[in-house]
């Protein structure tokens, strides 16, 4: 208890510096365990940071149900970006409607369309972001910072949760009574668009039921892939 309180003074301490020195700031949500955390923390202590979800078009009815949900628990406004229909269309018309199978290219192509250009418009006139993404929750995110310089999107990158584990997570949760996507409770850990997530089996790692056809080092849609500079201490 006491540990998980020192966390949370760290992250109060985090989105004040990010409210403060690179107003103005937004909060990329993707409605899961970690990003309801920091809605929540964001809600009662930076209410002034925005907050915005991608619609990817292919969410499951229980990210639709907590986007609902959030909406009515929360006085921060959830912004919805949507992806560009033309560019759906296309895509869908030379690889057909489920194409992201066929191949890594093609299914990074599709969380480009879908993801990516809806996260840069979301971003346009920020000076920085805020994720909810955690160290421990795949190989690719071992070398993330607390705050960076985000080369790829040319502003502030702050990951509040960074040290954060999974039991720490679901404790903030229950105590704190912060809704959370339903799908958690059938064993989906992650959870992204619905024909890219399934459930995982005990012992399995958290991502493992992401893009599970893949290997773990490409299990990424492009959102959080870029050139970061980490902040060096005065």
């Amino acid at each position: 208890m006491r540990k998980l309180q020192q966390k949370i003074e760290l992250v109060k301490d985090v989105l004040a510096d990010a409210a403060r020195d690179f107003s103005p700031v937004t909060f990329a949500n993707s409605l899961g365990a970690e990003d309801m955390v920091l809605t929540d923390l964001i809600a009662k202590f930076q209410p002034d940071i925005a907050m915005f979800s991608l619609d990817t078009g292919r969410l499951p009815q229980e990210t639709y149900d907590l986007m609902q949900t959030v909406r009515e628990r929360y006085s921060v406004p959830l912004q919805i970006y949507f992806p560009d229909s033309a560019q759906v269309e296309g895509f869908v018309a030379q690889n057909g409607v489920n194409g992201f199978y066929d191949s890594v290219e093609n299914r990074k192509e599709c969380c480009r369309i879908r993801k990516v250009q809806p996260l840069k418009r979301a971003l346009a006139g920020q000076q920085a972001w805020l994720t909810g993404m955690r160290r421990d929750q795949a190989v690719t995110r071992g070398g993330l910072a607390v705050s960076s310089f985000d080369a790829d999107h040319g502003l502030q990158k702050f990951n509040p949760l960074l040290d954060w584990n999974n039991a720490e997570v679901w404790e903030y949760i229950k105590q704190n009574d912060v809704p959370y996507n339903k799908l958690h409770d059938r064993f989906y850990p992650s959870i992204g668009c619905a024909p890219c997530t399934r459930s995982v089996t005990p012992g399995e790692d958290i991502r493992s039921g992401r893009w599970w056809w893949e290997n773990p080092e490409n299990k990424e849609c492009g959102l959080h892939v870029a050139r970061i500079t980490p902040i060096k201490p005065a």
